[in-house]
């Protein structure tokens, strides 16, 4: 009987502590989660890793104001960037972690080939640098603070030159 009551606790811890084992965050955990989001998500526009990538409380702060939250927010922020630029691309240059935390630097690069910011296509090729802050919990992406370089962008984007695609 003691044999049996040992193995029933056994089993307990395992069942109970497995979840906790099986997520553990490490920042090497964390930063693989980062740069599949960059590869996948964004560079590929890839929507299902979302769902596996972002909390569903995911709250996304940019530095001009704009928020974007849960995993609805994040996948129509991808779907809506890569409208505009179809070939979106973003190159992490930079990434470090330190516990639930993620900072990377990023350039990114595209095509503007759809309206954008209020911008008609111009056609015209950016590339911009980016810098990122995330927090994790339980290997999902819970927030981010976004600080891309917007004035960089719409500078490149600029009036729009001659042979520019037309607007429909």
């Amino acid at each position: 009987m003691k044999m049996l009551h040992t193995m029933f606790i056994t089993l307990l811890a395992v069942v109970l502590l497995l979840p906790a084992i099986t997520h553990a965050q490490t920042p090497a955990a964390n930063k693989q989660v980062l740069l599949r989001s960059e590869a996948e998500l964004w560079s590929k526009g890839n929507l299902a890793v979302a769902d596996e990538l972002y909390s569903p409380y995911f709250v996304c702060h940019f530095i001009d104001g704009i928020e974007w939250r849960g995993v609805k927010g994040i996948k129509d922020a991808v779907t809506n960037h890569r409208t505009s630029f179809p070939d979106w691309n973003e190159h992490v240059d930079d990434i470090i972690a330190e516990g639930d935390r993620v900072v990377i630097r990023i350039t990114s690069t595209g095509t503007q080939l759809g309206a954008f910011a209020g911008i008609a296509p111009t056609g015209k090729k950016i590339r911009i640098e980016e810098i990122h802050i995330f927090r994790l919990e339980d290997g999902k992406i819970v927030e981010q603070w976004g600080m891309p370089d917007v004035h960089g962008l719409l500078e490149q984007l600029g009036p729009p030159s001659k042979g520019a695609i037309a607007t429909q």
